[in-house]
């Protein structure tokens, strides 16, 4: 068998050093696998507290004017996503994955002390930051590290790990919430990731820039022109956003998949506790959904290995679309517990399979800027979704705004069936 069908790749001329593929660096990839843990629990901190702190503590009426902090937080992690990509090629991953945690550092402190929603919104924009940062540069950093025949599986693990911390705090947060109150104690958990976060970041992670070069410097050149190694930043942008039929593909998904986040963090606690769901089954309902999209992408980023990845794009919007009207139906915990748990099983075959689309097709002398663009897009989903959802929620009530996403979603996996190609690499 050969050194890549098996996972390892070997040295690039230096004895030991520099080795592709997931046994060479596992220490390394379950180390940024454990750093991308605490990335998604500072994001978990907020899916069950804040929607019901802009209710009750705020007294925010307007649904828009609530989900501002989301606009905030999906707008400042696309920006920074982009950005996060190009420092990546220039600095290194490590500083910027460095830079990520420090800027997390105050985020629990001004959801704990807030005392306007003017601080929460300002907080998100650092999270934001935090989250393009940190996320973007542990996802670069494991395709840098695990080669091409392990793409999907690294992403699935990687996301994962991120998703399913977001899933275990959002339900410890919501416990902590209605045993002690919305603050200060659930954000003691956000403190506590920061602190690690960046302790690991400093003290134990790698820079893995070199494994992407001396992965470039053996890449067969691409037929393609608009693939070619020496690209611009705005020939990238252009050929992920637009030009490519794979990757703008994965683009539309992305941000599709992220509104519907946006959704599902904005909208349907307000929609529980409108149905006098207490705080507690709030909170788990909150955890269902990232639990089982997380777990779920243990398999499906290995299954996107085996099959391919645009099919399983395809199924998986379709099911979120599934999903999502089923919350519109629902009036009762369990339909709206099955409706969770089919929504992170549809977002689990989506992302892990989005994200190895782009290392598929992206060279790798600009493969972290193309995750970059991607992410710009994905993630410029979260704002569009709070702004969208918000404004029919105030004109037309939750019910609408909940279908509304549902058929746009389905629009979107219809998108994916009839505009990509698949992109998974022949043995």
């Amino acid at each position: 068998m050969s050194s890549a069908a098996s996972g390892s790749y070997p040295s690039f001329g230096r004895p030991g050093d520099l080795r592709l593929g997931l046994r060479a660096n596992l220490v390394q990839f379950l180390l940024l696998v454990a750093v991308n843990t605490l990335v998604g629990g500072m994001l978990g901190q907020e899916r069950t507290v804040l929607p019901l702190l802009a209710d009750r503590v705020f007294r925010l009426s307007a649904h828009t004017a609530a989900l501002t902090y989301i606009v905030a937080f999906g707008a400042t992690k696309a920006v920074t996503n982009f950005f996060a990509g190009t420092l990546s090629d220039r600095w290194g991953r490590k500083p910027v994955l460095v830079a990520g945690w420090v800027i997390a550092l105050p985020v629990p402190l001004l959801l704990i002390w807030a005392p306007s929603w003017g601080w929460v919104v300002f907080a998100n924009v650092l999270l934001g930051v935090n989250q393009g940062l940190s996320w973007s540069t542990t996802v670069i950093m494991k395709i840098d590290l695990v080669g091409p025949s392990r793409r999907g599986l690294a992403m699935g693990l990687n996301e994962a790990a991120g998703y399913g911390a977001l899933a275990a705090t959002a339900m410890a947060t919501g416990a902590i919430a209605a045993h002690w109150g919305l603050r200060p104690q659930p954000f003691f958990l956000g403190i506590a990731y920061a602190a690690l976060g960046l302790g690991l970041s400093v003290l134990a992670v790698r820079e893995t820039r070199e494994q992407a070069r001396a992965e470039a410097a053996l890449h067969p050149a691409p037929a393609n022109p608009d693939h070619h190694a020496e690209l611009t930043t705005g020939q990238i942008a252009r050929t992920v956003s637009l030009t490519d039929k794979a990757l703008s593909a994965a683009s539309w998904a992305g941000m599709v998949n992220n509104l519907n986040d946006a959704l599902a963090w904005g909208i349907f606690p307000l929609l529980y506790a409108a149905h006098g769901l207490p705080i507690g089954l709030i909170g788990l309902l909150a955890a269902l959904y990232p639990a089982a999209w997380g777990l779920g992408q243990i398999l499906t980023g290995w299954w996107s290995d085996r099959i391919g990845r645009k099919h399983l794009i395809t199924a998986g919007m379709l099911v979120q679309a599934i999903a999502i009207a089923l919350v519109a139906l629902g009036t009762t915990f369990p339909v709206w517990a099955l409706a969770q748990v089919l929504l992170g099983a549809g977002t689990a075959m989506v992302y892990p399979a989005l994200l190895a689309v782009i290392g598929d097709v992206a060279h790798p002398a600009w493969r972290a800027r193309a995750v970059g663009v991607y992410r710009l897009w994905r993630d410029g989903g979260f704002a569009v979704g709070a702004l969208l959802a918000g404004a029919l929620a105030d004109a037309y009530g939750l019910a609408t705004a909940i279908w509304a996403v549902a058929a746009l979603t389905a629009v979107a996996g219809l998108v994916v069936a009839l505009r990509m190609y698949e992109t998974r690499r022949r043995d």
